[in-house]
Order: structure tokens, then sequence, then C-alpha cells
């Protein structure tokens, strides 16, 4: 695909995040993608809190990335469905972000990901950016994140597939991860593995894309540490129960041999 280059109106100044769209209009494309994001964000949000006690660090869901300025703005942006961005502020100056602005920030995504509902031929496009005096041709989202956004790591969930790939920015060149015995691909700046789990998130049983921590054990959202913490306080109201029937049992034997219980 190609367009015309817009060269009439000169740029005086590079607008920042309030001045460019935070929007292209579009919808989300199925039903699974907004609790998909919200699941990847409840999960690592402690992790984050962790590596992160500053509170300096971003997270985008189905947000723009600008990373050039064009006409129309968003025809320069690519909206990855989730990303995180580390040590950055979440607002700027006390507004919460409408993008992410690589001109204005400077500081690369540690990792993008994409969710495919399709065949994955967007997201693996790998079209340079092609110009001439009046024309371009539109590059591939690949390409772009590649060359231009370059986060270190690209995740591409294929959701009808239940599997997902991902890259390492290694020498300016994208090489995919191997999974590892557990079959997930390990993230070391975070300190986290990504994969598929198969479970009932939201009402709704699907293979979800999740975290685990270095030693395999699932990363649990909010809902779950909660639900997690109940059944433990459960279980030791019941262990406590139980020894309070073997200690009445016990009392109980030594009355019957005509001795008082001290306690």
């Amino acid at each position: 695909m190609s367009y015309t280059i817009d060269q009439s109106q000169p740029i005086t100044a590079l607008p920042d995040h309030t001045q460019l769209p935070e929007s292209d209009g579009t919808f989300v494309k199925n039903f699974q993608e907004h609790p998909q994001s919200i699941l990847l964000t409840d999960s690592i949000t402690p992790v984050l809190q962790r590596l992160h006690p500053d509170g300096n660090y971003c997270i985008g869901q189905d947000s723009g990335i600008y990373w050039r300025l064009t006409d129309p703005p968003e025809r320069g942006a690519e909206a990855p469905d989730w990303f995180y961005v580390p040590n950055v502020p979440p607002t700027l100056d006390g507004q919460l972000r409408r993008s992410y602005v690589m001109w204005q920030e400077l500081v690369p995504p540690l990792i993008v990901l994409e969710f495919v509902s399709g065949d994955g031929s967007e997201e693996r496009d790998r079209t340079p950016l092609l110009r001439s005096s009046q024309q371009e041709t539109k590059p591939g989202k690949f390409w772009i994140y590649e060359n231009v956004i370059r986060p270190a790591f690209y995740g591409i969930y294929e959701v009808s597939r239940s599997r997902v790939e991902v890259y390492h920015l290694i020498e300016n060149r994208y090489q995919l991860v191997p999974e590892n015995e557990r079959g997930h691909y390990p993230i070391p700046a975070l300190e986290v593995e990504l994969g598929i789990w198969q479970g009932r998130y939201q009402n709704v049983e699907l293979p979800w894309l999740r975290w685990w921590d270095s030693e395999g054990n699932l990363l649990l959202t909010g809902e779950e540490r909660a639900e997690q913490e109940r059944q433990r306080a459960e279980q030791e109201r019941q262990r406590a129960e139980v020894a309070e029937q073997q200690l009445e049992q016990l009392r109980a034997q030594l009355r019957a041999a005509g001795i008082e219980p001290q306690v």
C-alpha cells in the first residue's frame, strides 16, 4: 500500500500526548481482548510494584504508541493490545497519559503484546518503510516494532490457535525465544515467564495468556489471591475446630479416669 506525503504544512513544534488523537475510532475486535489485557495487568502488578518502588512505570492497553508525525497523526502510531514501559512516570504534568509519544519519551517499551484474532499476517508483516519524494509504502507492524519502536520483547498471541510467539531484540533483529521446559517464554528483565493457561477467568473458560514467576508459579490476580487467602483462613479454622474437638475428647477421657483436667 502507498499513499501521498503531504508536505504543504511545515512543522514548527512536535505535539505531545495531549495534542495527538487517543483513538482512531475503531473498536475492540472480540470479547476476549479487554479481559485478557486486564488479566495480564492485574497479575503482574505486584511484580512491577516490587521492581519500581518509586512507581515509575506505565502500562498501555490498546493504547497508541506514536513513533513519527504524519497527517493524519494516527497513521504514525501503533496501538499494541498490551505494553509495558519501565522507568517512566504513569502521568505527565499531573495528567494520565492519552498515548505514548516516542519523540517525547525516548524510552522504548520493554515488551509489546499483540492479540491476534486473524491469521497473524499483520503482526508478522516485515514490509519496510520505502519513501520517495511524494509517496511512501506503508510499513508492516513487525518492521515498525523491530526497527523504530524497538521493544526488547515482542509477543504475538494467536487466540484461535492457543499459542504465543515471543521475539527478543538481539543485535537489532528479532529472534524467536525458545520455550523452556514448562512451555513458557522467559522475560528475564521482569523475572517472569509468559505462557498459555487453560482456565476460568471472568466467568469464561478459555486458554489465556498469563505470567508465571521464574520458578514456574502462576502469578495470581487480586481476586485469585483473595480467594487463596480465604481458603487458607478456612483451612486454619477447620484445623482449629479439629484440635478443639480432640482436646475436648482428651478432657472427657481424663474425667472418666477421675482426673480433673487442668486445660
